[in-house]
């Protein structure tokens, strides 16, 4: 009897600790460990937006480059030892902009005080995008949470898990395949060019002394190019040079991005790929005719990839600070 009540104890120890590794993600994880949490998050990005409004292509690369590499665990978030180079100091990283830090920061120490020790940074950084996203003009999308923060971050992991401006659109395909992700939802995702800046470092080789024939790659548009010369005179002295990603409607969530690409008016090589490769071509002049079927797949591609590689129960900690392993 003894020994049947132990395997019993036994059992159901073991069921505990299988469901706390891997407890699934839920819509109202935190319905009553903090009430208020949507309505915080929703506070400190509005406020953040407003004053900051390149918050949201900020948070919005941000979370890309959290998930992407290793998974939806806050392990971007954390800052550097003297014993431990952290992902946030890869190459790829070091232009990931502050504001974008910094809401998290404001976010997490609103739900510190609300409600202590409770809510991930993973799981804020998945619902400031989001709500960010929505802000600017883009679509809602579903956030499950109840995800756990990383207690790892190497910059070692990073080095060809993120797609850079220069990398060409068969190495990209490869680097999304390789995470379970189609041609189409790379492409979706891409659309988040739609917002935000890119630094004229990342793409100067295609402006200046192209080639013997011309002084910028033909793919451009050739008014655009020009215009990005001048814009970009002097980026080597001054690095934070920098042009929006969309030249039409920088500010606004919309498939503008899409459109300006058959005419030559992407900025990176990587978008003018997006428009040349005939994988991808298809579903660049699909998003341009049709901005709500790129909202509906932008929408599906990030509750994807926000539920990539997520870590749960005791596969993870809840952070204290967002840019610390406690």
């Amino acid at each position: 009897m003894e020994i049947l009540k132990l395997f019993f104890v036994l059992l159901s120890t073991a069921l505990f600790l299988s469901l706390s590794e891997s407890a699934p993600l839920t819509a109202d994880y935190y319905r009553k460990s903090c009430p208020r949490f949507s309505q915080i998050i929703q506070e400190t990005v509005t406020n953040k937006q407003i004053t900051s409004p390149s918050t949201a292509a900020g948070t919005l690369r941000l979370f890309f480059h959290d998930c992407l590499p290793n998974g939806c665990d806050g392990s971007v978030l954390i800052s550097s030892t003297p014993f431990n180079k952290a992902e946030r100091d890869a190459d790829i990283n070091l232009s990931l902009p502050g504001d974008a830090f910094d809401v998290i920061v404001r976010a997490k120490t609103a739900l510190e005080l609300e409600c202590p020790n409770t809510v991930s940074c993973a799981d804020i950084l998945a619902v400031v995008t989001r709500d960010l996203v929505t802000m600017v003009g883009g679509p809602y999308y579903n956030v499950l949470l109840g995800r756990r923060d990383s207690r790892v971050s190497k910059a070692s992991t990073i080095p060809g898990a993120l797609p850079k401006a220069t990398s060409p659109i068969p190495q990209i395909i490869d680097i999304f395949k390789a995470r379970g992700f189609t041609v189409q939802e790379m492409v979706a995702l891409s659309g988040a060019h739609t917002i935000g800046f890119s630094h004229c470092k990342e793409f100067s080789s295609q402006i200046y002394n192209y080639s013997k024939s011309s002084s910028f790659d033909t793919q451009y548009n050739p008014r655009l190019a020009q215009g990005l010369q001048k814009a970009c005179s002097g980026f080597e002295k001054n690095p934070t040079l920098s042009v929006f990603n969309d030249i039409m409607t920088p500010n606004k969530f919309d498939n503008s991005y899409f459109q300006n690409l058959p005419r030559g008016l992407g900025i990176l090589k990587s978008d003018h790929g997006l428009y040349s490769d005939w994988r991808t071509r298809p579903f660049v002049e699909a998003y341009a005719a049709d901005e709500n079927k790129f909202f509906k797949d932008f929408a599906r591609a990030m509750e994807k990839l926000s539920n990539y590689k997520v870590i749960t129960g005791n596969q993870g900690e809840i952070r204290h600070k967002c840019d610390a392993i406690n």
